[in-house]
């Protein structure tokens, strides 16, 4: 496993403890891996997913500590969204 998605993972979880997603999100971390966000939390996976979210490892990383916003990242490029838009705005409000 990737110190790069354990670490996501566990930042994901601290940001979204007891909010609890109703859906599920698949991150794409660029060649990293995926990981998978639905009501039990954050894991590693590649399950399919109402919502994938594509970006480097890095801009995953200023999304999960705060200093970027996800929407931000999305209408500069940075962060690609296919499926449900819904599912991505909820979580972008979870995520912000």
């Amino acid at each position: 496993m990737s110190d790069t998605l354990n670490s996501a993972v566990t930042a994901l979880n601290e940001k979204l403890s007891g909010s609890g997603f109703d859906g599920t999100a698949k991150f794409v971390l660029g060649d990293e891996g995926s990981l998978i966000i639905d009501s039990d939390g954050a894991r590693i996976g590649d399950d399919d997913a109402d919502v994938t979210l594509s970006a480097d490892a890095d801009t995953f990383q200023q999304i999960f500590e705060g200093e970027m916003n996800p929407t931000n990242a999305f209408m500069a490029g940075k962060l690609t969204i296919d499926g449900d838009m819904g599912a991505a705005m909820r979580l972008a409000s979870l995520l912000g």
